[in-house]
């Protein structure tokens, strides 16, 4: 009976955190690297039966898409069912394809909420604030924290779902699940506003005449909206990228615009 082994489930690992995303397309998208991921799996399962090689690495082929760091999970759990189908279970085809479908948007939802969400935004504070002055350790900090927390963070849970196998579908679809992707989006929605908060920087050199003074309007937005205007712009761009459906790109010309037009119009 085949029995996959620690080096077996690295090797499989390696090759989804590598390579996952190097060959997609519109069709099939991550199908290709989660293919590649299962080659070490597939190549100890069926190292004596090449026709079930074959038909293996043909039904991980079609459409597959998930975020691809915390989606490690799903790696592991279907590797466990190969292995039990490989050694006599009935684990047909159309159950292996249905617990990837069934994973891969939840798992989108959690990682997206976790990783854009929090991690990616948190490195970039600490690195912008490092590097506000000039200094480029900043930068380092953000590339070796990002890659030390994901590929951390990948290996774990492709460990993880291989050990739970196909329990997952339950543990990760039941009433559970949805509190949870809950509570990751609103924690990282609080991040981002945090961030806007501390981060964007928007002030007006407007002036209110009032008799022989004149008021300056920063102030009076201060002392009622403290940080108004740059939740204004937050907003902003948010409208234009989600709404609009403008590109990051289209939404930065846009504001490069709006501060030439304002400085010499003396707004800002």
């Amino acid at each position: 009976m085949p029995e996959l082994e620690k080096k077996d489930l690295k090797k499989g690992w390696r090759n989804w955190a590598m390579f996952h995303l190097s060959s997609m397309s519109f069709e099939k998208l991550e199908a290709n690297g989660f293919a590649h991921s299962m080659v070490p799996i597939l190549k100890k399962l069926y190292k004596d039966n090449p026709e079930a090689y074959k038909k293996a690495l043909e039904r991980h082929t079609v459409f597959y898409n998930t975020e691809p760091q915390v989606g490690s999970l799903v790696n592991g759990v279907v590797a466990s069912m190969e292995e039990e189908r490989a050694n006599g279970k009935e684990i047909n085809d159309e159950m292996i394809h249905s617990v990837k479908t069934g994973l891969m948007g939840p798992i989108a939802g959690m990682g997206d909420s976790i990783i854009q969400g929090i991690i990616i935004p948190i490195l970039l504070s600490i690195g912008m604030g490092i590097s506000s002055n000039g200094n480029p350790v900043g930068v380092l900090v953000y590339v070796i924290g990002y890659l030390s927390i994901i590929l951390t963070l990948s290996y774990l849970l492709y460990m993880r779902g291989y050990k739970m196998g196909i329990q997952a579908v339950d543990e990760l679809l039941g009433t559970n699940s949805e509190r949870l992707r809950s509570a990751f989006t609103v924690l990282g929605i609080m991040v981002v506003g945090g961030l806007a908060a501390s981060f964007v920087k928007l002030n007006t050199v407007l002036k209110i005449p009032n008799g022989e003074e004149a008021i300056e309007f920063q102030k009076t937005l201060d002392g009622f909206f403290p940080k108004l205007l740059p939740l204004i712009a937050v907003l902003v761009c948010w409208y234009l990228i989600s709404k609009k459906k403008w590109s990051a790109t289209k939404v930065l010309i846009f504001l490069i615009v709006i501060s030439i037009v304002g400085v010499l119009l003396n707004i800002f």
